[in-house]
């Protein structure tokens, strides 16, 4: 049984998600704190609850999800994980931050390819990777089995779905990584996206505008 911790960081309010076993190991997925005191939240979470931090794992290099990864590495030297595809992301970040108005993130981070179907080891818990590119070309999200919870980033949302409108975003590849993957996982999985309330699958299926072929359609009989 892992305990989920959520954060709202930055002027993107964006979740950044501090994931712990039984045994006190953790995992922070998408560390996006922008400023001094957004790290301090995060760093006294962890000393308050006498976590270990043994990884950080990353949906997609977008700014708003990065901000705080070159920090978490440097002190605790831990692996970051990532699909090498949002390698291509990197060179882009610091020009997308400045067109808001924003610092550019540090970029300068090693990370652990990861690719799709794969399972990575945190302590007692365990991710499996889910590719589903189209918000950015490597986007991925990570599925908790035992738990039923899968961390979407940007991918999915409730009620709706990822931009593809930012450089390498691709709206036709997005959809099919919503439609035939993440809808394909099992309908009570809690989904715990990169901004915005939690949802269900369940309640995406039947509630999701961007997924109408999955809404229950309306009835034609008129009385």
């Amino acid at each position: 049984m892992v305990t989920v911790r959520r954060f709202a960081f930055n002027p993107f309010v964006e979740h950044s998600y501090l994931v712990s076993d039984e045994d006190g190991t953790a995992a922070v997925i998408d560390p996006g704190f922008f400023s001094p005191e957004e790290g301090n939240a995060l760093l006294d979470a962890l000393d308050k609850e006498q976590l270990r931090l043994a990884a950080v794992l990353l949906t997609h290099a977008h700014p708003d999800h990065i901000y705080g990864v070159k920090v978490l590495q440097d002190r605790f030297s831990v692996p970051v994980y990532m699909n090498p595809e949002d390698g291509r992301m990197l060179p882009l970040v610091g020009k997308m931050a400045a067109s808001f108005g924003l610092p550019a993130p540090r970029t300068d981070f090693s990370f652990t390819p990861v690719s799709d179907e794969e399972h990575i080891k945190v302590g007692k818990m365990e991710f499996k990777v889910m590719a589903t590119p189209g918000h950015t070309p490597g986007g991925v999200c990570y599925i908790c089995e035992e738990d039923r919870l899968v961390f979407t980033g940007d991918t999915l949302f409730a009620g709706s779905i990822g931009r593809t409108d930012l450089p390498l975003g691709d709206y036709d590849r997005l959809i099919v990584s919503v439609m035939d993957k993440v809808m394909g996982l099992d309908a009570d999985y809690q989904v715990l996206p990169g901004h915005g309330g939690t949802t269900t699958i369940s309640d995406e299926r039947t509630g999701n505008p961007f997924l109408e072929p999955f809404n229950e359609p309306e009835s034609d009989i008129t009385e």
